[in-house]
């Protein structure tokens, strides 16, 4: 009998450790999402989606809210990336992750833009004039509110360290509405806008465009993507990218008990195919002025 008791414990712990095991093999696939303006908001707005790829795909994903400055450390753990684009030239030089698809928001469609934004009654009217001038950026890894901004300011002749008096980027969450909202309020003279923000806020009624001069506008380059590590094979990456380019403004998914459309809570248009070429007036702009992956010193 003891004998007969020990086998039968022995055999249920022998399946107990084949389930764990089979369990612990279904691991999901990890998405790091780029923190726009808060590890919170990042996720309220792309849950949905991963909820939507791991039924679509049949497939388990996770959703990963990720700082800009954590991306090179996260890297190697994660299976596909949701970034801006110069954080992608930078994980694509030194991580060989690959472009899928690009988002598309607002009037540029996957395209988008920075710009050098004043207050009217500043009286200022060009980036000559902000010699002397403080001025504030958003994000030093934002290609839209420091990177464009910044080419377009040397490409003027003026190097922010001499010739500002002094310049300045919001710590703490939502930098952008910040960035606008400090030029709104006079604290600063200039801010580098991510436009694509700025007629947001517009739209919302939270600012008023003739309130405002734009100075100067950078060249229209690709807007957050989506792409996948070397971690991913490339039939689950084709697939991915499917899912995504074939996305409706109708497609739904239920989350936390509630049916939400997708797109929708993403806060964007769809997603189209682009190709890692369009991302070179990115690198461009980053060997100019000496920033990430080709800065000098």
């Amino acid at each position: 009998m003891g004998r007969r008791l020990g086998i039968v414990v022995l055999v249920l712990a022998l399946l107990g450790a084949c389930k764990a095991t089979s369990v612990g093999e279904v691991k999901p696939y990890r998405i790091g999402y780029m923190v726009c303006n808060s590890k919170q908001e990042t996720l309220r707005r792309f849950r949905p989606l991963t909820a939507y790829l791991s039924q679509r795909l049949g497939v388990p994903f996770e959703a990963v809210a990720i700082h800009t400055r954590d991306f090179g450390t996260e890297v190697e753990d994660l299976h596909f990336t949701h970034t801006n684009s110069l954080l992608y030239v930078i994980l694509n030089r030194f991580h060989g992750v690959q472009v899928l698809a690009a988002e598309k928001a607002g009037p540029l469609g996957y395209k988008t833009q920075g710009a050098i934004v004043a207050l009217r009654e500043s009286g200022i009217r060009s980036l000559e004039d902000l010699r002397g001038k403080s001025m504030v950026f958003g994000p030093m890894l934002s290609p839209v509110a420091y990177l464009s901004q910044l080419d377009l300011l040397l490409k003027a002749g003026l190097e922010p360290e001499e010739d500002l008096a002094f310049y300045t980027i919001p710590q703490g969450t939502y930098k952008h509405e910040k960035v606008i909202y400090g030029v709104w309020f006079g604290k600063y003279a200039a801010g580098a806008f991510p436009m694509l923000d700025f007629e947001r806020m517009i739209q919302e009624g939270r600012v008023p465009a003739e309130d405002f001069v734009v100075l100067a506008k950078g060249p229209l380059i690709p807007y957050c993507n989506f792409a996948a590590t070397q971690k991913v094979d490339e039939a689950l990456a084709r697939r991915f990218k499917q899912a995504l380019l074939e996305l409706t403004y109708e497609d739904t998914v239920r989350i936390d008990g509630k049916v939400v459309k997708v797109l929708e809570a993403a806060r964007v248009e769809g997603y189209v195919d682009v190709r890692d070429e369009e991302f070179d007036i990115i690198r461009q702009m980053a060997r100019r002025t000496n920033m990430p992956p080709y800065q000098r010193y």
